[in-house]
């Protein structure tokens, strides 16, 4: 079955489709999805999006790094969205609900069946990529991104543009497993900053950590340059 993505991203063909399966119809869909999103979502005065890969087993370290990161986070005062599927998500969702916190959950329609892990309490299901995309960045005052595939990069190298071309302020990208990330970094240094592709100070947009608290505290001192507020400190 197709996806509403795909069906959207299909070229036009010569048959006349009828208005309800047409491109205009999915402009009326699209909003919608804004609309509910935005609705369900508009409580959240702080959050942070983590990220990362829906393969990652309970038994991972990652996964237990995730799960503590977001219960350092929800202890204090963050809500913690997710795209509400297994892996990083699902470790990153239990912790919020640990910390006794907010576990959001932006869910989204795939080819394979993705069902929302057990541990998310406010759940939004979009059709769309586009409009998943813009509640991460609207509703979080950061992103974490633990090791993951495509959809994680994606995540990535979206926010770092948005922060580059001043779309968004004070916005921390933190890489969590200096291990998995040190590879990409070290050929955005050589080869992308080194030829001019990106300014120099663009690599201090990445924050990289093996640590939970130290991911947490740089969220949590980002939010209270936000809101001119003291950070409170994490104890390791």
């Amino acid at each position: 079955m197709l996806t509403e993505d795909e069906k959207l991203l299909q070229a036009p063909t010569n048959d006349a489709p009828s208005f309800t399966v047409s491109d205009p119809w999915r402009v009326m869909r699209i909003t919608s999805e804004f609309v509910e999103g935005f609705d369900a979502l508009a409580d959240i005065q702080k959050g942070v999006t983590i990220f990362g890969s829906a393969r990652t087993g309970p038994d991972d370290p990652q996964y237990q790094a995730a799960r503590e990161t977001a219960r350092i986070l929800a202890e204090h005062g963050f809500s913690v969205i997710t795209g509400a599927g297994p892996g990083i998500m699902e470790a990153a969702n239990k912790g919020a609900k640990e910390g006794n916190g907010h576990s959001v959950g932006c869910n989204i329609e795939l080819p394979f069946e993705q069902g929302a892990n057990p541990y998310v309490d406010t759940l939004v299901n979009f059709r769309y990529f586009f409009v998943r995309k813009t509640m991460f960045i609207k509703y979080s005052n950061a992103f974490i991104i633990f090791p993951g595939g495509f959809g994680t990069l994606d995540e990535l190298f979206e926010a770092l543009t948005l922060v580059q071309t001043g779309k968004i302020f004070q916005f921390p990208i933190i890489l969590f497993g200096r291990h998995y990330w040190a590879g990409l970094v070290r050929w955005i240094s050589s080869r992308v900053a080194a030829e001019g592709k990106i300014s120099p100070g663009d690599l201090d947009l990445l924050t990289l950590t093996d640590d939970p608290a130290e991911a947490a505290q740089a969220v949590i001192d980002a939010h209270a340059a936000q809101t001119g507020e003291r950070a409170p400190r994490v104890e390791a």
